[in-house]
Parts: structure tokens; C-alpha cells; sequence
């Protein structure tokens, strides 16, 4: 039997996924979780032998939870409609064994949640070509750091304070941070980072 952990914060959505797969003979799903939160407790309380999650919920991103089990047992299949090479990026360096959009048939799903109990991985074809055809995250951790302070409204003298750097260091990296990204100022520096996945 192949025990399933559900992360998706749309509980309709949560509970439709968990009648389908308990259909199935060998599947198993022990528990739904609607955050990050929920779901460490459950991953612990429960120990699944596979997390299926979406990618943006409330507080922390399916993505985190990929990092955070990158070297558990437990095998993470993302299920999202956000098809960002960022989120893409992300995923494969937390070695997820699949990573699935939301359209795609139950059967199929069924399926790859079967092959990445054999070790098989398997990622959306039209994300590999996107991925390979487009620009990789430029950013430098420190200043995908700075970019997050700047989306939540912070200014260069709140960056500051909280990193330990000068005001001109942080000013420094905004400007870098600008350069890189082709963006108009710090804003739509943030949001182009965010529209791509990089933050």
C-alpha cells in the first residue's frame, strides 16, 4: 500500500483528489493538509511515503516542503498550475520525483505516483523546453534575500539593519539586483522576480 500526504490549500480540490486516489487498491491517502504548517506535523505524525503538493500556499511554498524532505525518504510530487521556470528551477534542485500541472488526467497521475515508488522521476515535458530555452535565475541568494525585504515594503535602511550591511552595500545590491533584471526600479525589479519564479 502507498501511503499519500495531500498539501493544497483548496480543500475542495484536497478532498476530490483524496476520493480519487483511494479508489485505487494500493493507494492510500492518510491525511490532507491545507499549509505548510499542517503538513510538517502531519509528515512527522504520519510518515507517508509520498507528499503530493501544490506549490503556493499560505505562509511557506510546496517548494520548501520539497527542500525540507530533498534528503527523506519521502517522495514529493508537485501538482501545481503554475508553470514558472523559477518554481521549476526550485523543484528539480530539491530532486522532486515528479513534477505534474493540475490538468493533467487522474489515470496519469495515478501512474507517476506508482513509477516514483520504483525511483522513476518525471517532470511536464512543456516545463523541461521552457526551461531550457529561457533565462536562469541571475540572482545571487543575498539578493534574491534583499529582493523578498524589498517585496514586503522594506527600505534600503530597514534592509540594512537587519542583514548587518551599510545602507550604500544594500543600495549597491539594488542596483545590481536592477541591472540584472532589466526592471524599471526596485518594485518592478521584485515583481518580475516574482512573476518568474525567483522569489
Amino acid at each position: 500500500m502507498i501511503k499519500l500526504l495531500i498539501a493544497e490549500d483548496q480543500g475542495l480540490l484536497s478532498s476530490a483528489l483524496a476520493m480519487i486516489l483511494n479508489l485505487e487498491e494500493d493507494l492510500e491517502v492518510v491525511g490532507t493538509a491545507k499549509d505548510w504548517a499542517e503538513a510538517t506535523a502531519m509528515l512527522k505524525q504520519l510518515q507517508p511515503d509520498i507528499l503530493l503538493t501544490d506549490i503556493e500556499m499560505p505562509h511557506k511554498t510546496g517548494l520548501d516542503l520539497a527542500e525540507e524532505l530533498k534528503d527523506s525518504p519521502i517522495k514529493v510530487i508537485i501538482l501545481t498550475t503554475f508553470a514558472r521556470d523559477g518554481y521549476f528551477e526550485k523543484a528539480v534542485d530539491a530532486k522532486v520525483s515528479a513534477y505534474l500541472l493540475k490538468d493533467t488526467p487522474s489515470e496519469e497521475l495515478i501512474q507517476h505516483i506508482r513509477a516514483a515508488m520504483t525511483g522513476k522521476v518525471y517532470y511536464e515535458p512543456s516545463l523541461i523546453t521552457g526551461y531550457m530555452n529561457n533565462q536562469r535565475n541571475p540572482l545571487t541568494p543575498k539578493e534574491q534575500e534583499i529582493l523578498n525585504l524589498i517585496a514586503t515594503g522594506a527600505t534600503s535602511k530597514d534592509i540594512s539593519a537587519q542583514l548587518y550591511l551599510t545602507d550604500g552595500t544594500i543600495r549597491n545590491y539594488i542596483s545590481e539586483i536592477i541591472s540584472k533584471l532589466g526592471a524599471k526600479n526596485r518594485v518592478d525589479a521584485a515583481a518580475k522576480a516574482k512573476e518568474n519564479g525567483w522569489l
